[in-house]
């Protein structure tokens, strides 16, 4: 009730303007130990995927806080794990503005961002200043590449990113599937992948014989692939032995959406549009992974059957963003609570 008030009074509010007043609502709700308030107790439901033991299965997806500014607030609301970014190596501003957008009548998002983010460094200082982590929340770091760096460069950027975050992540999400930075997804295609995903794993070898530690990597891919692209990619997940795979980002596609207020902005869309679209790569790539790794399902997530539907095509976790801004805090304990259920039921 409280998220469904607040969230009418954000809504009269540009898209980008009402997300940055509402994180900074929840952190000062968090600082004067109100955030509670905001959410219900979420069922514990623990499992271990990527070697990693999650409370839940239900996690916050990149995008939301990109430097980390509000993690511990966000941890409040009962997420099994959290995960920050997309950061890169130098600061960027992103696209310009107005380049967030809210399509109501299909409870969808648009957003064109362009990875703006503070750089890495500066998240790696928020994530240290926070209790979160240091309490053993499951924390994901997504990271992606600079615009300015050239896409035959690109794998340099991910090296930096990944060498930074290391030691102070649970898992490290490798990003080469957003639509907002020119050229990235060119970076699932088999040779540039092959490449990429060869020089990540040399990387996290060595920095596991560093640190004495082993962070699990996933790699984030779109929706907008063919059953071709899926299974090459599934092979290359397969060969390089990449940790787990987070399915989907947002689509390019506007079925569903091209005759409603924002319905033609450029950029990705995600929401319940995505749903369908979403789900059906990840049954695709569940079925070509026979099991080998771990699938993270998210994308058009709204209510708790949708998060079970994930499930069934084969995801072990699952991770909500749109669904979060429409829904607020209830939606995680919901899905929770039904997740858990489940869970019990096939026991």
């Amino acid at each position: 009730m409280l998220y469904s008030l607040f969230r009418k009074f954000l809504f009269t509010l540009d898209a980008e303007t009402a997300h940055g007043l509402g994180m900074h609502g929840l952190s000062l709700l968090n600082a004067a130990g109100l955030a509670g308030l905001l959410a219900k107790p979420v069922a514990p439901c623990p499992l271990e995927v990527m070697g990693l033991k999650f409370p839940n299965p239900v996690g916050l997806a990149a995008g939301l806080d990109k430097n980390g500014d509000y993690i511990d607030g966000l941890a409040r609301l009962g997420f099994g794990s959290i995960e920050i970014g997309t950061v890169t190596p130098r600061p960027q501003d992103g696209n310009p503005k107005p380049r967030l957008f809210r399509i109501p009548q299909a409870q969808g998002i648009i957003n064109r961002m362009g990875f703006n983010n503070a750089g890495v460094d500066r998240l790696l200082q928020n994530v240290r200043a926070a209790e979160f982590p240091k309490r053993g929340g499951i924390l994901g770091i997504n990271i992606g590449k600079n615009a300015t760096t050239p896409i035959d460069q690109a794998a340099e950027d991910y090296l930096i990113c990944l060498e930074k975050v290391y030691n102070d992540a649970s898992y490290v999400a490798v990003n080469i599937s957003s639509p907002n930075t020119k050229n990235l997804r060119e970076l699932q295609k088999d040779e540039a992948l092959d490449d990429l995903l060869a020089q990540l794993k040399a990387k996290q070898a060595q920095l596991a014989d560093h640190y004495g530690k082993y962070v699990p990597m996933a790699l984030k891919i779109a929706p907008d692939l063919d059953a071709t692209q899926i299974t090459a990619i599934a092979d290359a997940l397969r060969r390089h032995r990449i940790d787990g795979v987070i399915v989907t980002n947002t689509t390019l596609a506007r079925d569903g959406v091209e005759n409603l207020p924002n319905g033609q902005e450029t950029g990705g869309l995600s929401g319940a549009p995505l749903f369908q679209k979403s789900t059906a790569v990840l049954k695709s790539l569940a079925t070509a992974l026979a099991g080998e790794l771990p699938i993270i399902g998210v994308g058009g997530i709204l209510q708790a059957s949708d998060a079970a539907a994930k499930i069934d095509a084969g995801a072990s976790l699952v991770q909500i963003y749109s669904g979060f801004i429409y829904r607020g805090p209830e939606l995680v304990s919901e899905v929770a609570a039904t997740l858990a259920a489940r869970m019990q039921k096939n026991v």
